[in-house]
């Protein structure tokens, strides 16, 4: 009941983008049916219904990426400063969000299943006039209730199970543990602490300064000389309560640096939402994978040669695409990063330094959508050039697919995109309040998306080339 109040009090756009999911999770559907139709009409030829099948995995996996988008977007289940108390913890959002992204992915599987019964006419009971049409719907054969409820579950399953995985809670990292304290000025330990000044030793109190100066700092009331005193204590110079001459009458700093009460600690629950700290060593790895990708993909092309237009690809081309893709998608908060540092190089400005930082800070935000936009771009460029013009391999069932995996990568884009621009929200109101004007952050935008065409763009044209260069003879 929760998650149905929650999506019916939701916004606009947060209504577009769940239609989305269920416009993804429709198309998935009426595909896998089309696969099983296809089986059942030629039951034959099992393995070019299989392949069918597997085909399917694309869109499908798109799909769910957009699910998962959508839903780390959505501002009804964001964890917030309090919900915990009223028993909306971060375990109950993770479940309300995974209910939520499974009622849509459903509707949009109920969806695929009228269509799909609709265009076999078994709804107005006149059989479609197109003979493809007709093979891949099973007219006039009886649907295996099994075989189709396994079909439509599969993608709110999956869709769901992917929100409340990347939404879990996550128990916050302890910190990390104080370097050893060194032994004399040239002891083993404690290098990466700051050094002694000479006569640090002899001065009474330095080792107890700071964690006094701060404790005081939060005690004494602000505004007063011990306040001031207390702050000058927390950098590490001596300050005792003979700093204030005139003390007021009956104010004991010691005591109330002993008998301060440290405020109520506020609500720690992790907020899943926020992506991770910056980490690019899955660049390496991307790259590893995405040679690998391309590797299959030349030694199928060199086996089979280029594909007639009336057939469909090997599972070799499937699974080098797969991992292609793959390695674009791990690759792409690396380069993200990487385009965010050579912006600021050779002496920055204000606007490239600008631009460069909120690259870095927003890699891991956006690199993984734009590495599987790249991905997308590559493959659309292969088929393009393979089959010169013909057409896909399946007729408008391929251009579905083709533009459901195009549509939803996009989607993920735009709203990994719009899920940073609220993110950096505080940050752009900070640099208004103090004088930025309006233009100089649309420039630092303008100049972040051309640092990115001209690192992805040549990008695809390299991985799209490579990969054609096998099917191309």
């Amino acid at each position: 009941m929760l998650a149905l109040r929650l999506t019916r009090t939701a916004h606009l756009a947060v209504h577009l983008r769940r239609l989305l999911v269920a416009v993804a999770s429709a198309g998935t559907g009426f595909l896998l049916l089309c696969a099983l139709g296809h089986a059942l009409s030629h039951p034959d030829a099992p393995g070019s219904s299989a392949l069918r099948l597997a085909w399917c995995a694309a869109p499908l996996a798109a799909a769910v990426y957009l699910a998962v988008a959508v839903a780390r977007t959505d501002p009804g289940t964001r964890p917030r400063s309090g919900l915990s108390a009223i028993g909306l913890g971060p375990a109950r959002l993770m479940a309300v969000s995974a209910t939520t992204t499974a009622l849509s992915a459903a509707l949009g599987s109920v969806a695929a299943l009228l269509a799909f019964l609709y265009l076999r006419g078994s709804l107005t009971g006149r059989p479609p006039s197109d003979r493809v049409a007709a093979d891949a719907l099973a007219v006039g054969q009886s649907l295996p209730a099994p075989a189709v409820l396994t079909l439509l579950v599969l993608a709110p399953a999956l869709a769901s199970a992917a929100v409340a995985h990347t939404l879990r809670p996550r128990d916050p990292r302890p910190a990390a543990a104080p370097a050893p304290r060194g032994y004399g000025r040239f002891g083993a330990y404690g290098w990466g602490k700051a050094r002694e000044t000479f006569g640090a030793y002899g001065r009474y109190g330095s080792r107890t300064a700071v964690a006094a100066g701060s404790r005081a700092a939060a005690a004494v009331p602000a505004g007063s000389r011990a306040a001031g005193a207390a702050r000058v204590g927390a950098g590490g110079a001596l300050q005792t309560q003979a700093s204030d001459p005139h003390p007021p009458a009956g104010t004991d700093v010691t005591t109330q640096t002993l008998d301060a009460t440290p405020p109520p600690p506020a609500d720690t629950s992790p907020d899943t939402t926020t992506p991770r700290p910056q980490n690019t060593t899955a660049l390496p790895w991307g790259i590893a994978i995405l040679t690998a990708g391309l590797n299959v993909e030349t030694n199928t092309g060199n086996a089979a040669g280029a594909p007639t237009p009336g057939t469909a690809p090997s599972a070799g081309v499937l699974i080098g695409w797969a991992l292609t893709a793959l390695g674009l998608a791990l690759a792409g908060p690396g380069l993200t990063h990487l385009c965010g540092r050579l912006l600021q190089a050779a002496r920055p400005g204000a606007l490239r330094l600008l631009a460069g930082r909120v690259l870095m800070e927003e890699s891991q935000r956006v690199g993984r959508p734009l590495g599987v936009v790249a991905a997308v771009a590559a493959a659309a460029y292969v088929t393009t050039t393979v089959y010169d013009g013909d057409g896909p391999a399946f007729g408008p069932l391929s251009t579905l697919g083709a533009l459901l995996v195009a549509g939803c990568t996009v989607a993920t884009l735009l709203t990994a995109a719009v899920e940073a621009r609220h993110a950096r929200a505080d940050t752009k109101d900070a640099l208004l309040r103090l004088g930025a004007p309006p233009a100089t952050l649309r420039a630092a935008a303008a100049v972040r998306a051309a640092a990115l065409l001209a690192l992805f763009g040549p990008l695809v044209l390299i991985v799209a080339v490579l990969a054609a260069l096998p099917l191309d003879h």
